[in-house]
């Protein structure tokens, strides 16, 4: 299904001597969870990633809004990686001045990507620490977790700076895992105890013959944060809640390795429910805790998009941080890397999170807490929803946790400025105080599906109750990879970045979630209120949830 194009060492590099520095990517994501446990023995081995100054970024954006617009002549003509490298493969001046920078530091072991633009190095703790002045690597551990990382500003040489984006492996601590609730409720006789796949098929309307029949089709996750799944616990689920429709109870490839020990929930929740929803497509894991405890997982999953061809056509991700732990060059260089994969062909789902509107308290005045990348352009963003009745299939409400609200540092993409500003015209009454929010910034997410009281396999025993936007996000994904099907079988290119699509739909085929609201900050002046759905587009639930069906007719036409 896909090839892993090789990692290729760069070894000739000639010498050159810096003077004067300047200050780079200083905005770090507090280790306060994280215990530090001493300083990193100096000839300790790192591996730091480098992120190098990408060419032509404007008009791949302007190609991504071309392959993607339904009205355009060049919709679904995709790019190759081949064709994605060439165009923002970094120039000779760049490649240059970087290897030049490295070697002179003595820094010679070094892989890149097919693209061009990532170089990840070994040296050690001694060499990154002159290499990168002002950095100091110590160990920090968490709940069993080791990673090395810099917790102070870290410079470079200015005319090196000019050719990088930034640095990973210093700054970024792992974000704590989502904590999937699980709660036993009492069972009434005769209704469903939880959301299982047949519940799933039911709401949204899928038959026992919606199943993946095509070729050329795959679909995949990707796991961070120590998060892995049983084969064992598939095959389990499969047989208990599988009944009734096709189905593969296997992951057809792991990218990466997995670890030991107990299966997640996390990675379970997501395989079980893209592979039940999506059935009968086969599925890939990315499993990337990181070779080395000084790299950065998401970074590294990143990566590898960069240096595969024949990728699965989509992918599902439960991850996000805090939009304002992150600096902007690292946000804008992974936007220009979901561009990439955009451009490509490839969807990319990402779960809205699980804290409503968030909440930063700063002072006397908080404010809503957006999450990254579900504030990303380029991604499509999925909320979550309840049943209005949790034991019956009945009509959506919101789910109060379902992550939403508004980017503080990307603006309003074009196509989805008319649909945000009629809702920020029609709920203007009750609207939260406008030092909340960014009215003006891109407004998250896009669509939903249910995201409460889900059963999961885990470690062999059935679990109920589980919630949590990380279960909404493998559901669309899934139902998405059956649309790509339809369309390869009829020999239409696969759906892409969705989001310009989706949103001339203008709420065609999806349900409209109209009652309820998500968290917000628990203070005098919200009350613990953020956002609330709407008709037609909201910021807690985006359009609404699949009408499998009509979506399917809907995104049937070229």
């Amino acid at each position: 299904m896909g090839t892993l194009l090789t990692l290729t060492y760069l070894l000739s590099f000639s010498s050159v001597v810096w003077t004067g520095y300047l200050e780079f990517d200083q905005n770090v994501l507090s280790p306060d969870e994280w215990t530090e446990t001493g300083r990193v023995d100096p000839s300790v081995e790192l591996v730091l990633t480098f992120a190098l100054k990408q060419e032509n970024v404007d008009l791949l954006q302007e190609v991504l809004r071309l392959v993607s617009d339904p009205d355009s002549a060049q919709y679904g003509k995709y790019y190759s990686l081949e064709e994605v490298a060439h165009l923002v493969a970094p120039s000779d001046t760049t490649h240059k001045a970087v290897r030049h920078w490295l070697h002179s530091h003595g820094v010679t072991n070094c892989l890149t990507v097919s693209t061009q633009d990532f170089l990840q190095c070994t040296m050690t703790a001694e060499t990154a620490e002159t290499l990168l002045p002002g950095s100091r690597f110590h160990h920090y551990v968490r709940e069993g977790q080791s990673i090395v990382r810099s917790s102070s500003p870290y410079s470079v040489h200015d005319d090196v700076h000019q050719h990088l984006d930034f640095v990973g492996g210093l700054h970024r601590f792992p974000p704590n895992g989502q904590k999937l609730p699980k709660v036993q409720k009492s069972p009434e006789e005769g209704v469903h105890l939880g959301v299982t796949p047949a519940v799933l098929r039911a709401r949204y309307n899928l038959t026992a013959a919606d199943v993946g029949k095509g070729q050329n089709n795959s679909q995949a996750v990707a796991q961070f944060l120590e998060q892995y799944y049983h084969p064992a616990d598939l095959a389990e689920f499969m047989s208990m809640f599988g009944e009734g429709f096709q189905h593969l109870s296997q992951v057809e490839r792991v990218v990466g390795q997995q670890g030991a020990g107990k299966a997640g929930i996390e990675a379970s929740l997501d395989i079980e429910y893209i592979m039940s929803t999506g059935a009968n497509i086969p599925t890939w894991v990315f499993t990337n805790p990181g070779r080395h405890e000084s790299q950065e997982p998401f970074l590294q999953w990143m990566v590898l998009l960069s240096n595969m061809s024949g990728l699965p056509w989509v992918h599902t991700i439960s991850y996000g941080d805090d939009e304002d732990s992150l600096s902007t060059a690292y946000m804008t260089r992974i936007n220009t890397e979901f561009m990439k994969a955009g451009v490509r062909g490839i969807t990319l789902l990402f779960a809205s999170g699980d804290s409503g509107a968030g909440c930063r308290h700063s002072g006397a005045q908080n404010t809503f807490r957006p999450s990254f990348p579900a504030s990303s352009p380029y991604v499509t963003t999925v909320g979550g929803t309840s049943f209005k009745n949790p034991f019956q299939v009945t009509y959506e409400v919101t789910d109060y946790i379902s992550g939403g609200g508004f980017s503080n540092v990307f603006k309003m993409p074009d196509y989805q400025v008319a649909a945000v500003e009629a809702y920020l015209k029609t709920v203007a009454a009750t609207l939260p105080p406008g030092s909340y929010y960014n009215p003006s910034g891109r407004a998250y997410p896009d669509m939903a599906a249910l995201s409460d009281n889900y059963w999961v396999v885990i470690n062999r025993v059935p679990v109920p109750w589980v919630s949590g936007t990380s279960a909404s996000t493998p559901v669309v994904g899934g139902m998405l990879s059956l649309m790509n099907d339809h369309r390869l079988t009829k020999g239409l290119p696969p759906l892409g970045f969705l989001n310009p699509r989706l949103y001339k739909l203008k709420g065609q085929a999806l349900f409209d979630v109209t009652e309820g609201c998500h968290l917000g900050c628990l203070d005098e002046q919200v009350q613990g209120k953020g956002f609330c759905a709407a008709p037609s587009w909201d910021p807690v639930t985006g359009w609404g949830t699949p009408n499998y069906p009509a979506l399917l007719a809907a995104l049937m036409t070229e």
